[in-house]
């Protein structure tokens, strides 16, 4: 039952990471999450996870390379809750409800926690000491 779930969890994040390739969002994280979750139950995915891990962590450092990167991936992750709100709110509108506005606010939070993530991560990087080998 436990490796159903491992499964189960790792198919679903893998198939909402490579969703996200071409929508808005952390797409290689996820897919990376996933990539990592299902190599727990098959060993042989290993091999793809070094490589991912490598863009997902270069995508992560480019998102943000300079203060216009950042501005816009914040403008974006404030919209998406933003609009999360109005489409929980305002019935009219396609599929309109809280089970489509609490996805796209989850997304924007997820975005913006992703956002400090990086550039906490990035901060740290480069005030790091370095080392002469």
């Amino acid at each position: 039952m436990k490796r159903l779930g491992v499964v189960v969890l790792g198919v679903m994040l893998l198939l909402v990471g490579i969703a996200l390739l071409v929508l808005p969002g952390p797409g290689l994280l996820l897919v990376l999450a996933g990539l990592i979750t299902l190599a727990s139950e098959f060993p042989k995915l290993e091999r793809y996870v070094d490589p991912v891990r490598d863009r997902a962590l270069k995508a992560a450092e480019d998102s943000v390379a300079s203060p216009l990167r950042i501005a816009v991936s914040a403008a974006v992750g404030l919209a998406l809750v933003a609009v999360g709100v109005v489409w929980g709110l305002v019935r009219w509108l396609p599929l309109a409800g809280w089970s489509t506005g609490t996805s796209l606010i989850l997304s924007g939070l997820f975005l913006l926690g992703l956002l400090v993530w990086s550039w906490r991560h990035v901060r740290a990087r480069s005030t790091a000491p370095k080392s002469h080998g």
